[in-house]
């Protein structure tokens, strides 16, 4: 997930209100339950011991969303009577969750609103094909190409002139497939697209698919869909939470190999909350990599207002110049430090239930 949306909640000091609602509820009632989430989620940061005009503006956020059909939830950050930031989620929160601390609580948002593949749906057939953009809350036209139009279909005739003429239609085919390739190749580099969906009978997507770069094969999902069908929503959703998944588990796989010393002795990992602080502070993380339910993820940790004043113990602190620390949780310390220098995070839930990297925090290291 590339953090970079989150810079705004670190050019300004804390404490934070972080709340994550849940709006997927559509009813009559809807408008008037949002109201008492929103006093409910007022409520509950001054009992944490917020500021009364940062829970005013938690309260007046939220009720706006009753005017708004989010189709999952909203994760709002507040600080000294504003909202900074307020980023729509792909997932919905198990209810209302709310957070007065430090530093923002940004950890859910690997999973309520990170790694949500932009795809392309790329409908084949032998003359072109149209393309479409979709992503979890959209769905637009991204462009055509129309190949040959003569000759696209076969004859049963056996005679020299019908061969020839089979033979003209097989390249039109192959010119077909690789202009459609090329634009799809063009649509992708365009629009960032992290999934090529292919739509269209086995031969088509086939041929179009081994004409793609090399660099797109493994973005590349064919679904078997006939001539003319048009994938649901479901279909598009599936394609990409196996993506999201697929993901995880390559990242998983390269931390793991990573954990083993190179020929030379150098380690491209590490893992557990020490080790990461003294990555963080030497800004030596390259993707971090987090469970959101590990049991490390909420260790508390101490931190000064730069990213880079980490610390396992608040002793620890004081000779990185911060002589008043403030305990924070590790996992939401960490992804500061991420964002301020520019590394991913991924959330490695989707890999499955393991028990790696142990505690549920690690990271891949730059200039290892």
């Amino acid at each position: 997930m590339d953090l970079a949306f989150l810079h705004p909640l670190y050019e300004h000091p804390g404490p934070w209100a972080s709340v994550y609602a849940d709006t997927s509820r559509h009813t009559e009632d809807t408008p008037h339950e949002r109201s008492l989430t929103a006093r409910a989620a007022a409520t509950e940061l001054a009992g944490q011991g917020a500021d009364e005009s940062t829970c005013e503006a938690v309260r007046a956020a939220l009720e706006e969303l009753r005017h708004s059909p989010e189709p999952h939830g909203r994760a709002l950050f507040a600080t000294a009577g504003e909202v900074v930031l307020d980023p729509p989620l792909a997932a919905s929160p198990r209810g209302l969750s709310v957070h007065w601390s430090a530093l923002p609580h940004t950890a859910p948002l690997l999973d309520l609103a990170g790694e949500d593949p932009l795809c392309v749906v790329a409908y084949v057939d032998r003359k072109g094909a149209d393309f479409e953009l979709r992503g979890a809350r959209s769905s637009e036209d991204a462009g055509s190409v129309a190949g040959r139009q003569w000759p696209v279909h076969r004859t049963s005739s056996s005679d020299w002139s019908e061969r020839h003429f089979q033979l003209k239609v097989e390249n039109t085919w192959e010119h077909n497939a690789a202009e459609i390739a090329d634009a799809l190749a063009v649509c992708q580099e365009e629009t960032r697209a992290d999934l090529l969906i292919l739509v269209g009978d086995d031969r088509e997507r086939r041929a179009v698919h081994e004409r793609l770069p090399q660099r797109l094969h493994d973005l590349v999902v064919e679904a078997p869909h006939g001539p003319g069908s048009r994938l649901l929503d479901q279909d598009v959703e599936r394609a990409r939470a196996e993506h999201v998944h697929r993901r995880a588990a390559e990242e998983l796989e390269r931390f793991i190999a990573a954990r083993a010393p190179d020929a030379e002795g150098h380690i491209g990992a590490v893992e557990g909350v020490p080790a990461l602080v003294e990555a963080a502070r030497e800004h030596r993380i390259d993707e971090l990599l987090i469970r959101p339910d590990g049991p490390d993820a909420h260790r508390e940790v101490w931190v000064g207002e730069a990213p880079d004043q980490l610390a396992v113990r608040r002793t620890d602190a004081k000779p990185l110049g911060e002589p008043n620390p403030w305990p924070a949780r590790a996992d939401d310390a960490l992804l500061r430090s991420a964002v301020t220098t520019g590394a991913p995070a991924l959330s490695v839930t989707a890999a499955g239930p393991q028990d790696t990297p142990a505690g549920g925090l690690g990271a891949l290291l730059r200039w290892a």
